[in-house]
């Protein structure tokens, strides 16, 4: 009942963005797939997530309201294309973050999105 209970509480609230997970990760295909089927029930709104499933998300086909940022923590870092994808990097300083040419989304995480940064795929967060 997953995707109608979420689609009910999607249409109670009337998001413009839903961020899929606080904390937690995509366990499985099936439980992505309840995900997308959610967006294409809302296509209105922009879901987005961060994700250190990197090869479970390269295999899929996403709805253009469907946002992913690869993690830079997980174990399949090496898959992220830094040129192509967009990821996240841990940075120190909003000075460094800035200087290796990274949005910063510490503050509004928004700005992690496609929406937002449409012509940077570098996530840059600050240590906390």
């Amino acid at each position: 009942d997953f995707v109608d209970i979420m689609s009910v509480e999607i249409a109670k609230k009337k998001p413009s963005y839903v961020r899929v997970h606080d904390s937690g990760d995509y366990y499985s295909k099936a439980y992505l797939h309840k995900w997308l089927e959610i967006a294409a029930i809302h296509p209105h709104i922009k879901f987005y997530s961060y994700t250190n499933c990197v090869e479970m998300l390269k295999n899929v086909d996403l709805p253009d309201n469907y946002d992913i940022i690869y993690s830079d923590s997980g174990k399949q870092v090496d898959m992220i294309d830094q040129t192509k994808d967009r990821h996240t990097r841990i940075f120190h300083s909003h000075t460094e973050l800035i200087a290796c040419g990274y949005v910063d989304a510490s503050k509004i995480d928004l700005y992690a999105t496609k929406w937002f940064s449409q012509d940077n795929n570098n996530v840059g967060l600050i240590a906390h």
